[in-house]
């Protein structure tokens, strides 16, 4: 995993829970936080803090994985306004993710293990997402489209009918936006 990633976390922890928490969280996965944005880190290091981060915030791992995906999101959109600026809603946004966004992502950190998503968009309504990845990160998937409706100022709907964790050879997200009321 790209240290860029590892980056943002430690951003949006201090952020929301203080230096104190980050360090412990170092602490208890055992690892020293030394983190080169263009580095390359071991899935296996991600996974301890996000357990380290569990236990500690005591939310389930994939709450804090979602939580991580809605809060970095800002940071990068802050850090790439082209990405977002060249969209006007969240579903054309989500359908360049392939061909625009990844593809981006490993021109500024070559090497980056990017998942890859197919689409059904066979319904105006509903944006069908597949997505499948070794690392099974659905739930940084989730937080990231949730952050990017926010950003949109969209009203979601997102459920997940098929998950890798639960046995599907698949991640399957179900997601519909609205322009919020108000």
């Amino acid at each position: 995993m790209k240290g860029v990633v590892f980056n943002l976390l430690e951003a949006v922890v201090r952020r929301d829970y203080g230096d104190d928490t980050w360090e412990a969280l170092l602490e208890a996965a055992n690892t020293d936080g030394a983190y080169s944005s263009l580095g390359n880190y071991p899935d296996e290091e991600m996974m301890k803090l996000v357990g380290a981060a569990s236990s500690a915030l005591k939310m389930p791992a994939d709450d804090v994985v979602r939580w991580f995906g809605r809060n970095a999101l800002p940071l990068l959109a802050n850090k790439h306004p082209h990405f977002f600026a060249a969209h006007k809603s969240t579903r054309p946004f989500l359908l360049t993710l392939n061909d625009v966004i990844h593809s981006e992502v490993r021109k500024l950190y070559p090497g980056a293990d990017v998942p890859v998503f197919s689409y059904d968009t066979s319904s105006s309504e509903v944006l069908l997402m597949h997505y499948k990845s070794p690392r099974k990160l659905c739930a940084l998937a989730e937080g990231f489209i949730e952050a990017t409706a926010a950003y949109y100022a969209e009203e979601l709907s997102l459920d997940q009918p098929e998950c890798m964790n639960r046995g599907d050879d698949k991640c399957v997200l179900r997601v519909s936006v609205k322009k919020a009321r108000g």
